[in-house]
């Protein structure tokens, strides 16, 4: 508990730090792929292998792909539905037969419906994830931000010595 509890404490002073909108986008919405697919498998492996490789936030991919996975559970059901009717298509037989002959692409378990339809919503809901979540946090900085830090009370405990001390920390020590 203590360590989901940092986490959330590290995304919001991510929220409110400098850091670029694009790379806290990209991470909450990869989040979302990691929450929609199957724990052990080689999407996971791809999308973990994407946000070490390019500059994207970590933590926030983490922390959202924890949350999408509770959400992942209520799409189940439609994620079925879906799945089945791409993988009964008969004009996509030929491709997934294909598919499963090839060396490590069955172990994406693409073959199960809860799997496919969870890979394609997630994929679809990519896009929409990744400009929804860049305009949230552009309008979170913009206006809740903004207006804590000009309160009486952010003012009073930023000329203190406490937060002299702990802004030198940060900067020393991340």
């Amino acid at each position: 508990m203590t360590l989901l509890l940092k986490q959330i404490f590290n995304f919001f002073k991510l929220l409110n730090s400098d850091t670029g909108t694009k790379q806290l986008a990209a991470g909450l919405s990869l989040g979302l792929i990691l929450g929609f697919a199957p724990f052990l498998s080689i999407q996971t492996l791809i999308v973990i292998a994407i946000i070490f490789v390019f500059r994207v936030q970590i933590g926030a991919a983490f922390l959202s792909a924890f949350f999408f996975k509770f959400v992942a559970f209520l799409f189940d059901q439609p994620a079925h539905y879906l799945g089945k009717a791409v993988l009964e298509m008969e004009s996509l037989r030929p491709l997934f037969t294909t598919m499963y002959n090839i060396p490590f692409v069955p172990m994406t378990r693409f073959n199960n419906t809860i799997v496919m339809g969870s890979m394609i919503v997630s994929i679809l809901l990519l896009p929409f994830a990744y400009f929804g979540f860049q305009a949230l946090i552009i309008k979170y900085r913009a206006t809740v931000v903004a207006r804590f830090k000009g309160t009486k009370a952010w003012k009073a405990f930023a000329a203190t010595k406490v937060y002299n001390w702990y802004t030198t920390y940060d900067k020393l020590y991340g």
